[in-house]
């Protein structure tokens, strides 16, 4: 047999592909062929120092440090975003607070300025509304002025009470006359007066009680009354005190206001039967008689009686003390 080629095409391992008159190999063979390249095994890392828990930890830690730098992330995020809005706040609210606070100072000074104007023409209005123009030329509190307007208001009030006293009077002189001219109709009586019988009554010094006094006037019940009657043939209220009483030496005006100023007032609590009772506004008087009771000429009409007093406006007026 005849050898071609070189040492070079001997060292070749024998490829099947490559030997067009070889026989076709088995997928054995195949396999076995393949086989070294398949078992190349890669090269790896050196493994790390502690061994496969120490690489576990190393990449754990690297783990949690990546999740804890993502979570500043996600935490310092909003709040840079806080600090950008907060500076952008401030730079521009304070030129719009700035223009704000001196607006409303504007205001401010407008208001005051106006209201000073208002106060200031009320103020002129009021001057000239109260001013008294007609009083500027003297001094109106002056002493001598004081003086000459008290010395006119007492003029003024003594002239006031000197009429009302003239017309008490002219009042008083209608009373009697009218009382007078009934007497003379009605009367039948030609006895001594009520003065008379008082002076001479004194007199005699005739000893004064009040039992006496009561005795005395229960003598003229049923005596009719008489407007101006001062005597046993009629009375009126003040003209029948003053007759009983002129018989124990008191003698007295025909006039309830007046024999009220004759009087002492006393309380109630202190008054006794022969007393006297006279209304608060003058009207009428009487004889007490205790326990609420009064022995007096009524009205026209009517005679004299003892009967309740119908009004608490009285009080109590006792004489001979």
């Amino acid at each position: 047999m005849t050898q071609t080629g070189s040492a070079a095409d001997d060292l070749t391992p024998a490829n099947p592909t490559n030997t067009a008159n070889a026989a076709p190999l088995t997928r054995r063979a195949v396999r076995q062929t393949d086989a070294p390249a398949r078992r190349v095994t890669p090269v790896r890392d050196a493994p790390l120092p502690g061994g496969r828990r120490a690489a576990q930890a190393a990449r754990a830690a690297e783990t949690a440090k990546a999740s804890s730098s993502a979570r500043k992330r996600r935490f310092l995020a909003p709040v840079v975003l806080t600090v950008a809005a907060g500076m952008f706040g401030t730079v521009a609210v304070a030129p719009a607070f700035a223009a704000t606070q001196q607006t409303g100072s504007t205001a401010a000074d407008a208001q005051r300025q106006v209201r000073a104007a208002q106060a200031q023409q009320f103020s002129v209005s009021d001057a000239v509304a109260l001013a008294g123009t007609a009083r500027d030329g003297y001094g109106a509190t002056s002493q001598s002025t004081l003086d000459a307007e008290a010395a006119r208001k007492a003029a003024a009030a003594k002239a006031a009470a000197d009429e009302a006293a003239r017309a008490d009077a002219a009042k008083a002189a209608a009373t009697q006359a009218a009382r007078a001219q009934t007497a003379k109709q009605y009367s039948s009586y030609s006895g001594p007066s009520a003065d008379q019988i008082a002076t001479t009554a004194a007199a005699a010094n005739t000893p004064f009680s009040l039992p006496a006094v009561v005795a005395t006037a229960k003598q003229y019940i049923g005596t009719p009354y008489v407007f101006g009657g001062a005597d046993p043939s009629g009375f009126d209220c003040s003209g029948y005190v003053m007759y009983v009483y002129a018989q124990y030496g008191i003698s007295l005006a025909h006039s309830v206001p007046l024999q009220d100023a004759a009087g002492t007032t006393i309380p109630e609590s202190q008054a006794q039967p022969g007393d006297v009772v006279v209304f608060n506004d003058g009207s009428h008087d009487g004889f007490y008689m205790g326990n609420g009771m009064i022995m007096d000429a009524p009205k026209p009409g009517g005679s004299v009686s003892i009967r309740p007093i119908w009004t608490s406006s009285y009080h109590i007026v006792r004489f001979g003390i």
